[in-house]
């Protein structure tokens, strides 16, 4: 899987065949990487009141479980459906081996040969002095940064050395902005994270902070799950509109007897 690096031309403007001018993506498929090893570990510890989630690998080199591989042997099938027409045309993919993995089964199973290209501002959150820990944790060892949380809220708050989701904002505002430029009149398939999939929805639907912290606390967002954003046809100045058409949609796991997960982070997420 390559990474790719951004070529000079302009193609902020493509004709499409109808003659209306496209201005960037024509559609947003997100997907969830399948459950990993590291989501399989954080649940336990959780469950099990431990401070520190045992696992001995970077966050970057996190494999895939059993079952996230089955997930995505899942996502493969709901691909192959979806070929042509309403499929994507390239996809774009976290550098974080979960990621990785998920977007190479799902193609293999679905017999794509599609351009698949890695970009570092889709990674997960960093959690800074605070990886590693569950919630017992950070409130065991760190007392002060727990309050800090409360007091800011999951949006605002940002661990020493870490991100805020507002930091994460940023990076995917920038990753987008490229986005239409290199994939202008492309459906686009991003095959990242949690936290990354709502930060896009807060940046395309306009959320706020409010609509976007209760949106993740009551519909988390499941492994290898399908969100879809469409882009709305403008001649507008100003930021381009999008029609949700799907959130979290995991019918494809259920067709293949393929159980379901969320592994969901922190749900004290407002501020207090």
């Amino acid at each position: 899987m390559e990474h790719w690096t951004a070529p000079h031309q302009d193609r902020d403007r493509v004709s499409r065949d109808d003659g209306r001018s496209a201005r960037g993506v024509t559609e947003l498929v997100l997907v969830r990487h399948g459950e990993s090893v590291g989501n399989v570990a954080a649940s336990a510890a959780q469950r099990a009141g431990q401070e520190v989630i045992d696992l001995d690998t970077r966050d970057a080199d996190t494999p895939l479980s059993a079952l996230g591989a089955e997930q995505a042997t899942a996502l493969g099938g709901w691909l192959a459906d979806a070929s042509g027409a309403s499929g994507p045309d390239v996809v774009w993919v976290s550098p974080y081996v979960r990621a990785v993995q998920t977007a190479t089964i799902a193609l293999e199973v679905a017999g794509l040969d599609l351009p698949v290209h890695q970009d570092e501002r889709l990674r997960d959150r960093e959690l800074g002095i605070l990886d590693l820990l569950t919630s017992t944790g950070v409130d065991a060892r760190f007392p002060a940064e727990a309050a800090r949380r409360r007091h800011l809220g999951k949006f605002f708050y940002r661990p020493p050395g870490g991100e805020s989701w507002a930091d994460l904002t940023l990076r995917v505002r920038s990753f987008l902005t490229d986005l239409d430029r290199w994939e202008a009149d492309h459906r686009v398939l991003v095959v990242a994270h949690d936290a990354v999939l709502m930060t896009v929805r807060y940046v395309c639907e306009r959320l706020t902070e409010t609509e976007v912290l209760d949106l993740g606390r009551r519909n988390p967002v499941r492994n290898a799950a399908v969100t879809r954003l469409v882009r709305e046809p403008s001649h507008r100045p100003g930021p381009p509109r999008w029609e949700l058409t799907a959130f979290n949609d995991d019918a494809h796991l259920r067709t293949q007897g393929t159980p379901a997960t969320t592994h969901p982070g922190d749900t004290d997420a407002h501020p207090h």
